[in-house]
């Protein structure tokens, strides 16, 4: 027993990949829940497809330990392929089979097809499957993989920038499936650099950069270490606004006046704001893309030996 704790589909620990001189991925370190959406998110180059071949089986790993449903990720691969569906960011399909022969042929490799749950998906991403692969958008392309990934019995999705190439309704049909598959208790592995969507699905979310992760959390416990951005409205001026502990960046506009504000010191700039006669007040919590560029912001001004607020 795991003492109440759910159970990690995927467990990373210490993981290294080495291409000659070059480290890709140094001393990686994460895992997925039953049942959990987890973003993996950084910009490209960071490590996080060389992450996903190792976790199917494509890459052996240099150092470290990577198990997915308890199974040796290189050693037990065609194991865990059974238990998997996985959508790559860019979909090579034959280009000379129709857009149903190829969903077909992959769920056929899993075993019975499931024709009214693949009809259903063919409907609701919009797809022609008559037409031929070769003659599809990027796009159609994606949508061919999402529907055969979607249409699988899997335990496990790991989704490498899924949404490429896939118009907003598209993205609004896949991030339904995405919650649907979490409902039924399946996992996720979504890996994305759109910001948003990753901000819409997950329970937790890992930042990688340059083959190290730099942060993992809920967004809740992320959040905590940023700032919210206040918009206020007072009736007398904000002339010592500027001397208060964690107030950053004061911009004046139309009688109105915004900044962004260290959650640690909330009251205190609360308290002073009331003082002035607050007639309007707006605070919006740091989003993801915030919470990104914040990280970086920290990690560069490290590198560089530099110390003070970022």
């Amino acid at each position: 027993m795991n003492g109440g704790n759910p159970v990690a589909v995927i467990e990373v620990k210490n993981l290294v990949k080495k291409f000659g001189q070059f480290t890709a991925l140094n001393g990686v370190t994460f895992d997925v829940k039953k049942g959990e959406i987890f973003g993996f998110i950084g910009p490209n180059g960071a490590g996080k497809t060389t992450t996903i071949q190792i976790l199917l089986g494509i890459l052996k790993a240099t150092e470290g330990e990577v198990n997915v449903f308890g199974l040796d990720a290189w050693k037990e691969a065609v194991d865990i392929h059974k238990r998997v569906a996985f959508v790559p960011g860019n979909s090579n399909l034959w280009p000379n089979l129709t857009g149903g022969e190829v969903i077909d042929f992959f769920l056929s490799l899993r075993g019975e097809i499931p024709t009214e749950r693949r009809d259903q998906l063919i409907e609701r991403f919009n797809l022609d499957p008559t037409k031929k692969c070769g003659s599809y958008s990027k796009g159609n392309k994606q949508k061919v993989a999402l529907i055969s990934a979607f249409a699988a019995d899997a335990d496990l999705y790991i989704l490498d920038e899924p949404t490429s190439g896939l118009d907003p309704l598209m993205e609004q049909v896949f991030q339904e499936c995405v919650l649907e598959a979490k409902s039924q208790g399946k996992s996720v592995l979504l890996s994305s650099h759109i910001l948003s969507e990753v901000e819409k699905l997950c329970d937790r979310v890992g930042i990688i950069k340059e083959g190290k992760m730099i942060e993992q959390g809920t967004l809740e416990d992320m959040r905590h270490l940023t700032r919210s951005t206040v918009t206020v409205q007072t009736a007398r001026p904000l002339i010592e606004l500027h001397q208060l502990k964690g107030v950053h960046n004061i911009q004046e506009n139309k009688g109105e006046t915004s900044f962004q504000l260290d959650s640690e010191y909330t009251s205190q700039v609360m308290n002073y704001l009331n003082k002035q006669s607050i007639q309007k007040l707006i605070s919006r919590p740091a989003t993801l893309e915030d919470l990104f560029l914040r990280y970086y912001e920290r990690e560069e001004t490290a590198e560089r030996g530099e110390t003070g607020n970022v």
